[in-house]
Formats: C-alpha cells, sequence, structure tokens
C-alpha cells in the first residue's frame, strides 16, 4: 500500500548545500527595482524630493506555514472545543479570512499549487509524487522558492515539501527535522532566522500534523494516532479531549468511532499549534517579527470522508490565516473568496517580485487583505484529477458566495477511496452499525455521483440538495458549464476534451 507520510519519528530527508545550475527554463530574468503591478497597495517608489535622504523600505521575509489535513477547526474560526491559543492570536493580528479555498483536496497535488499558482491540472503533477504515484511538476514550470531566489531572497524548507522533482522546487536550504514534531521544527529555525544576513528570507515551513498515522488498537475503537504517541515530543505538552465532549461536524456520523477519531485529531492540531506559537516567538526573538509576512493554512481539508479529496466545502473550504508586515487592525477579516492559486503572486507581489503577473492562473490579493468586504473577489474555480495512482475521478468546480457547481468528469465510475479513509474506524463502523448516511449524505450519493452538481449554498450549505436536474435550474447550470469552459481555456486543462469524449 502507498501512503503519502513518512512513519512517525521519521525526518524528513534534509539538508543545506550549495547551490547547483537549475534545469534550463527555470527562473526568469527580474528587474530588481521598481514597483509590483498591483497600484493600490504598493509602497511608492523613491521620488525626486527623498530619493537621497530616504533608503529604499526594506523588502519583508515571509514565512509560509503549510499544515497536513488541516479543516477549519480553530478556535479563531469559530470552533467551541479545540484549544489552538498561538493560532487564534496569529489571527487576533492579523487577518482571518474567511473564504479561502484549495483548488485540490489532495496533499501533493495542492501544494504544488502553493508552490506554482497554478492549477495542478496544467503543470503535470495530477496527485502524489511518492512511490509508485509517481507524480511530478513539469521541468520548465517556475516555483515560489526559485523566483524569490532571484528575487534577492534566502530560502529555507522544513518538514514535509511532497512535491517534485527537487530541482524545480530548489531551496537554498533544506532543514532537517521530524515533521511531527513541531516545536522541534521551529527551534531548528532558529539560525535561519537569526542569521546575519542583509537579504530578507523565505520560510517554508510544513508540519505533518494532524494527518493520519496508523491505528492505535489499544485505545476504545482504535481511533487513528494522527501522529499522537505515549512518549511525547520535545517541548510539546499534550492536549488531549474527551470523545464524549468533541464537536462532530454535520458532513459526519455522530458515532463512537468517529468521535474517538475527532479527539485524537483535536489532540494533533493543539501539538501543531505549539510550533506555531514556538516560530512566531522565535520571530519575535531575533527581532523579525514586526517585519515578516506571516500566513498559515493547510493544503486541503480534515481527513476523514466527505472532505479530504472531496469538493465539497469540508474539503476544500480551509483556514488561512494573514499576518502583513506592520500588520492591519486586530481581529480583521476578509470576505473575499480566494483559491491557493493565488498565494504565490501575493507572496511575490509583497516581495516587490510580481513582474508578470499573467503569469499565473491566480492573482494577487494584497489588496483585499485590508478590506473587510471584497466584492471584485466573488468566485473561485476548482480541479482535481487524482489522489492516489488508482483514484481517478476528475472533477472540475466553480463556487461563488450563492452556489457551488461541481462537474463530476468520470461520474460513470464509483467515487475512490483513500486507503486510509477507507480503512478508517469512523468509515468502517457504517455497516455494521447499520447506518446508510454518512453525516447528512447519504452513502449512496457520497460513492455514486452524477454529471452534475448545483447547490444553493445560502439554503443548503452542507450541500446535500442537488438542483442540477431541475427544469428551472437549467439556465443556471448552462452558465456554470460556460464558465467552466471559459476557466479550462484560460488554465490550458487537457480535461476540456471531456466535454465532448466523456
Amino acid at each position: 500500500m502507498c501512503e503519502g507520510v513518512s512513519r512517525d519519528g521519521d525526518a524528513l530527508r534534509s539538508h543545506s548545500r550549495q547551490p547547483v545550475p537549475l534545469p534550463e527554463g527555470i527562473g526568469c530574468q527580474r528587474r530588481m527595482t521598481g514597483q509590483t503591478d498591483t497600484p493600490t497597495d504598493t509602497i511608492p517608489g523613491p521620488t525626486k524630493e527623498n530619493h537621497v535622504n530616504q533608503p529604499a523600505p526594506r523588502r519583508p521575509n515571509i514565512v509560509l506555514m503549510v499544515a497536513d489535513d488541516h479543516g477549519l477547526e480553530l478556535g479563531c474560526y469559530g470552533h467551541a472545543v479545540i484549544r489552538t491559543p498561538h493560532l487564534d492570536k496569529l489571527g487576533a493580528n492579523g487577518v482571518r479570512f474567511t473564504n479561502a479555498f484549495c483548488t485540490t483536496a489532495s496533499c501533493s497535488a495542492s501544494r504544488s499549487v502553493i508552490l506554482t499558482g497554478k492549477y495542478n491540472h496544467a503543470i503535470g503533477h495530477y496527485g502524489h509524487c511518492h512511490g509508485c504515484h509517481h507524480f511530478s511538476t513539469l521541468d520548465d514550470v517556475q516555483t515560489l522558492p526559485v523566483l524569490l531566489s532571484e528575487a534577492g531572497y534566502r530560502t529555507a524548507h522544513i518538514g514535509k515539501l511532497h512535491v517534485a522533482p527537487e530541482s524545480v522546487y530548489w531551496f537554498d536550504q533544506f532543514l532537517t527535522a521530524n515533521p511531527r514534531s513541531a516545536v522541534e521544527m521551529a527551534d531548528k529555525c532558529r539560525d535561519f532566522l537569526a542569521a546575519d544576513d542583509e537579504r530578507p528570507f523565505f520560510l517554508y515551513w510544513c508540519s505533518t500534523d494532524p494527518h493520519r498515522s496508523g491505528l492505535a488498537p489499544e485505545l476504545p475503537y482504535t481511533p487513528d494516532r494522527f501522529g499522537n504517541r505515549p512518549e511525547g515530543y520535545p517541548g510539546v505538552e499534550p492536549v488531549e479531549y474527551d470523545p464524549a465532549e468533541v464537536v462532530v461536524p454535520a458532513f459526519l456520523p455522530d458515532t463512537p468511532e468517529c468521535r474517538a477519531e475527532l479527539a485524537q485529531y483535536c489532540q494533533s492540531v493543539s501539538r501543531l499549534d505549539q510550533g506555531v506559537g514556538r516560530l512566531l516567538d522565535l520571530l519575535q526573538e531575533t527581532g523579525n517579527y514586526d517585519n515578516t509576512l506571516v500566513l498559515y493554512i493547510s493544503d486541503n481539508g480534515i481527513a476523514f470522508p466527505e472532505a479530504k479529496t472531496t469538493l465539497y466545502d469540508p474539503g476544500m473550504k480551509l483556514p488561512c490565516l494573514v499576518k502583513p508586515p506592520g500588520g492591519p487592525p486586530a481581529n480583521s477579516t476578509c470576505d473575499a473568496l480566494i483559491t491557493w492559486a493565488d498565494l504565490t503572486p501575493t507572496i511575490l507581489d509583497y516581495a516587490d517580485a510580481l513582474d508578470d503577473p499573467g503569469a499565473f492562473h491566480g492573482r494577487s490579493f494584497r489588496g483585499a487583505v485590508h478590506q473587510a468586504h471584497a466584492p471584485e473577489w466573488d468566485e473561485v474555480y476548482a480541479s482535481h484529477t487524482f489522489h492516489e495512482v488508482t483514484m481517478y475521478y476528475p472533477m472540475r468546480v466553480v463556487r461563488t458566495r450563492e452556489h457551488k457547481f461541481l462537474w463530476n468528469i468520470a461520474y460513470p465510475l464509483s467515487y475512490p477511496f483513500a486507503s486510509d479513509l477507507w480503512e478508517s474506524p469512523t468509515w468502517q463502523s457504517l455497516k455494521p452499525r447499520g447506518l446508510t448516511s454518512f453525516g447528512k449524505r447519504p452513502v449512496e450519493a457520497y460513492l455514486h455521483r452524477p454529471q452534475f452538481e448545483l447547490y444553493d449554498l445560502e439554503q443548503d450549505p452542507h450541500e446535500i440538495h442537488n438542483l442540477a436536474d431541475r427544469p428551472e435550474y437549467a439556465g443556471l447550470v448552462a452558465e456554470f458549464c460556460e464558465r467552466l469552459r471559459t476557466f479550462q481555456e484560460r488554465t490550458d486543462d487537457p480535461w476540456i476534451v471531456k466535454w465532448e469524449h466523456e
């Protein structure tokens, strides 16, 4: 069986090394001065009156933190039980995006979008990159770490990378740590953060929490451990949860097995939170906090059926916390609909390195960071094709504030399962308990889907009542089909041929 995560205690291969020539086509020439292409929110360039006496503003440092399978289970997103004080503080000191989405609910493919600003259907990274799955990004694709390095940043990665090839996703340093040990991961970054170097830095910090990690037969109902272990981790104070007190979201079944797994999941999130807190403390201790753009996101939704690998909201609607350099008013929110395809152009914009906005499928949301309501950001697209190599189920999605429209391209197929989700006690307990629904959705509807799904998100936020076949919605279905075709044309989607050939 092929899995997406190293075993607990195994550090990802990482190291520091001297630069080597990159393959032809990677990187681009850039101007080293001048303003970005986003006129509403840039720092003014020098004028004749001030250029002699006023040094150019120092470009911000950048820290991008990516969790592994973390949904909206955070105190600052309204979760009633989970304890995440450090992430809540980050949200209070920055901007909490309330409509942030991955474009594909699969670890490896989503990370390729995060680091390229392009949909994975256009760059070859259709699913997992490790082992027998073996998907990878095309050699000529430009990536965030390479572009920032060319812009004068020093770059480092620590934790889970899960994209390929390494030559395309190049960092100056690959730091070593157990990706399950979040506080240790933060401590390993101290020297990089404190380096006596005039260049700004980019740190890509990626925990493996709260990804599944294997069953715990010694515990009641044999839940997945989610990386938790009896001996704990250095610097982490375990935060345990009573299964009877966890919040069971509407898309999951309220069974003892599910509650046991949610308790382990929440403990893993709280461990991750402590690592985030340690990293933020290090930014303060090294004098970098104020001039650092800090972002916290997850690659995809919670690792339960109905969420991860699906493009229903539990799989793709995710946390996004942004602390701009200098900081906005405390406790800010922004309702812009953004996706992870927007991250690379946004970060490059802050770095004064967004030389060609048209090179990306996403766009910079820097101008929206200070807006509570961003009406020009009212539509997002998603594209999923694989998770594991055996899990071919291409979907294309357009989501607005009011509706979600899904095109299940290979709809005659049964919906495929990730191996760890299929084996989970949460799923396996359904049949013995005689349950025919998983949360609010009938199991049959989860496994066998129609060609089109249309949901009224205001009246049906859990996406249960499909309106696509109702005659009164035929015009809206046709409109969304046309929007998807336009999206596919714009993003070079090979699956556009399936409109005529599926």
